[in-house]
């Protein structure tokens, strides 16, 4: 039991630095071809999806349709490991989208910068947001499942009720990020 334990703080703790170390050291250079341009409304449709299963999820197990519940929710991570690769595969071969950015040069001139205004400011606050319950939410949806492997439903629905919520708003503010960034791809 203290293995798995452990293998979920060491999974918690391993993807959001590997995820910061691709920003911080990464060239870009990860020539894959034109279609990684593609990814980020793959991502998006991703985050999507997951919004929509994790809403039927929810319908069924309160159906009692628990077999259902339980293939929705491993549909549902999923579709996060498959997010989660492709946001990479992202970020390893292209360089970071600037908001405001609207002559896609890499440089956020003042012009750029005042023609945005404020809205980047939210952009950057709600893109921080996201990250960081992104980064909260992994060790709650792992060990909601790790209670819910164990057959141990009473600490499962006690965890589910914090992880759900955080789920939830990562896959939809995942989508709106998408929506806020992507006149600048």
């Amino acid at each position: 039991m203290q293995n798995k334990k452990a293998l979920i703080i060491v999974i918690s703790i391993l993807v959001p630095a590997v995820v910061a170390l691709l920003f911080i050291f990464t060239t870009n250079e990860a020539n894959l071809g034109s279609w990684v341009h593609y990814l980020p409304i793959f991502n998006a449709s991703i985050n999507a999806t997951a919004t929509v299963i994790l809403i039927l999820a929810l319908v069924m197990i309160k159906r009692g349709k628990k077999e259902l519940h339980k293939k929705l929710m491993l549909t549902a991570l999923a579709l996060g490991a498959l997010f989660l690769v492709s946001y990479v595969t992202y970020h390893a071969s292209v360089p970071s989208t600037i908001y405001g950015d609207s002559n896609h040069d890499g440089v956020l001139s003042a012009s750029e910068s005042l023609t945005v205004g404020g809205w980047r400011t939210f952009y950057i606050i709600f893109l921080l947001t996201h990250i960081l319950v992104a980064v909260i939410g992994l060790p709650l949806v792992l060990t909601a499942l790790y209670h819910a492997i164990l057959n141990n439903f009473s600490n499962h629905k006690k965890v589910v009720r914090f992880a759900y919520p955080v789920w939830m708003f990562i896959a939809t503010s995942g989508v709106l990020v998408y929506f806020l960034i992507s006149p600048y791809y």
